[in-house]
């Protein structure tokens, strides 16, 4: 009971992951690739025998497939190559994100304030602060080219938008894809194999009997509040990032 109703829930979300690799041109042969592929890594990686090394065999009585297949697919470097996601996506959202919460970048009411391009306290400090080695004039016309970000006649550099959505043609949209999914994925996961008290957060609200004609109320208003969220948490954590500064442990 509970694997027909794991089928028809992969269903489900399988329908609009199907559309987007068809837009992109992804065949459904290179899609099974991908997940046979996965399939091993998991199994290898996540399913071994306590003390023991994961074996061809084990591999193989896991997911279903040969030797021949598993010994063959372990050749094939994933596509992740097992590192973390910082992409320029992130960093670029990091700069905006930073311009928001952080005191040095707000005006007297907590507003983001206009920025000079160089100096004390001007965009270039904050892109060295929150995105490392980034060139602050390629993050500069990156936020300009999708609206985030304009430049005045006084050449200060001002915050059009609170949040980063980059362009919908763009890569970075599709590691988007990968990287938000993955994270409510794993939060699905750990809540199923974990007690109540150790649960992630993990909600959503549905109703089916309002007017049609508050839907496009009810998108802005969730749309502020969530942005709202978002800021405060960002806030709490950027405060929280001094632990690093006086070596405690820190998270991710």
């Amino acid at each position: 009971m509970v694997k027909q109703t794991l089928i028809e829930a992969l269903t489900r979300l399988l329908r609009p992951l199907v559309r987007i690799t068809l837009r992109q041109g992804l065949s459904a042969e290179a899609f099974e690739e991908i997940v046979r592929r996965v399939y091993v890594d998991v199994a290898e990686k996540d399913f071994a025998l306590a003390g023991k090394k994961q074996t061809t065999s084990r591999i193989g009585v896991l997911t279903g497939l040969n030797r021949k297949e598993v010994a063959r697919l372990k050749k094939i470097p994933l596509a992740t190559n097992g590192e973390d996601h910082p992409s320029t996506q992130n960093r670029v959202e990091r700069v905006v994100s930073a311009w928001i919460v952080d005191a040095a970048f707000q005006d007297e009411k907590g507003d983001p304030r206009p920025l000079e391009f160089l100096g004390d306290g001007s965009f270039s400090e904050l892109v060295r602060r929150y995105s490392g080695d980034m060139p602050a004039r390629a993050v500069a016309d990156e936020l300009i080219r999708i609206g985030v970000l304009a430049e005045g006649d006084d050449r200060k550099l001002r915050l059009l938008s609170r949040g980063y959505v980059p362009d919908p043609q763009s890569q970075e949209l599709v590691q988007i894809l990968g990287t938000h999914a993955e994270d409510w994925f794993n939060t699905f996961d750990h809540n199923m194999t974990h007690g109540r008290e150790d649960a992630r957060y993990q909600r959503q609200v549905i109703y089916t009997d309002v007017p049609a004609r508050h839907a496009e109320e009810f998108r802005s208003l969730s749309a502020r509040w969530g942005q709202q969220t978002l800021e405060e948490l960002d806030r709490w954590l950027a405060e929280k990032k001094a632990a690093r500064e006086a070596n405690e442990p820190t998270v991710r």
